[in-house]
């Protein structure tokens, strides 16, 4: 028996699939302020909770479409909005998730991330800098992440992955910043990417990093590994294998939102059911309401009819795996 935070679960068969997503849901927040400090959360909060209805209702929708077994959020308000999607979820559309929430530290926003899941968790948390780290320039703290551990199968079956879901800092003017926290999450991940684990960078990196300009001095680059002069800390960016007219993340046609992997859920490994890559794509029409894409939405969201009102000004990035 593992325990998970105050659950304690026993180890969870393999699926003959494993659907992993990524989703930036844009401000999901309910229309209860009185838990809310900041004023701009308090501003971009649903108004009402007819509005909250629909939003809750369409977000279920969607991931009812996609069906992941690990969904990766960012921007949720709190534990208890997951609480009130996973119910939806249930009673909507007859689908399970559990929750791995940890209180994330932007007091400015208080949006959080989080990992919806189906089965496989054992572990999940937050990590901060050591002291050699923090007299490190080069590193600056990544304020909403989580890291979780899934298992499937016994014995020398057993199948691992180790990922972490992240939303780095915002705003053209914080570029110094994101490459800080590439930095952090990549020396956090390295011991394990180098010991041939699965792992799973994944979130919105808050930079339009297109594929081929990833270099030692961009969020991307370094997440993938370009700044090293080995190839045993890389990862993966699988944006590489989305068709490149359709890579956009972002309502006005950026590339924030990654899913990066490590070699061994890209090779099948002779003489066991392990993880493979079958497929990646944008999925634009999980997120997308009414005859187009929302052209601009961000001061005007609850203005907009409900019914061409899009669910975020991000699309989710969707990646299936086989178990091979």
């Amino acid at each position: 028996m593992v325990c998970v935070s105050s659950e304690c679960v026993s180890g969870d068969e393999k699926p003959d699939r494993l659907v992993v997503a990524t989703w930036n849901i844009e401000w999901f927040f309910d229309e209860y302020t009185g838990d809310n400090y900041s004023k701009l959360a308090k501003k971009l909060s649903a108004p009402n909770r007819e509005e909250w209805d629909w939003r809750l209702a369409g977000v279920a929708e969607a991931i009812a479409q996609m069906k992941p077994d690990i969904l990766a959020l960012q921007e949720v308000e709190n534990q208890r909005i997951l609480y009130y999607l996973t119910k939806k979820l249930e009673e909507d559309h007859d689908l399970t998730y559990r929750i791995a929430f940890v209180q994330g530290r932007d007091f400015y926003t208080e949006q959080d991330v989080a990992i919806l899941y189906r089965s496989g968790l054992v572990e999940f948390g937050r990590r901060v800098q050591s002291s050699e780290m923090l007299s490190d320039n080069q590193y600056h703290q990544v304020r909403k992440h989580i890291f979780a551990t899934f298992e499937w199968g016994k014995g020398d079956e057993k199948e691992r992955l180790l990922m972490v879901n992240v939303h780095l800092r915002a705003m053209p003017d914080q570029a110094d910043t994101r490459r800080r926290q590439a930095r952090l999450l990549k020396a956090w991940l390295n011991e394990a990417i180098a010991r041939g684990e699965n792992v799973i960078l994944l979130g919105d990196v808050n930079v339009d990093q297109k594929y081929s300009e990833a270099t030692a001095e961009t969020p991307v680059g370094i997440l993938r590994g370009v700044h090293t002069s080995t190839t045993d800390d890389d990862l993966i960016d699988l944006h590489d294998r989305v068709p490149e007219e359709k890579r956009y993340t972002h309502l006005i046609f950026k590339q924030f939102d990654r899913i990066l992997v490590s070699k061994p859920l890209t090779t099948d490994e002779e003489g066991k059911k392990d993880l493979v890559l079958e497929s990646v794509a944008v999925q634009h029409d999980a997120c997308v309401r009414g005859e187009k894409q929302d052209e601009n939405h961000w001061n005007i969201f609850y203005e907009i009819d409900q019914d061409e009102r899009d669910l975020s000004d991000h699309y989710p990035v969707v990646a299936e795996f086989g178990f091979k």
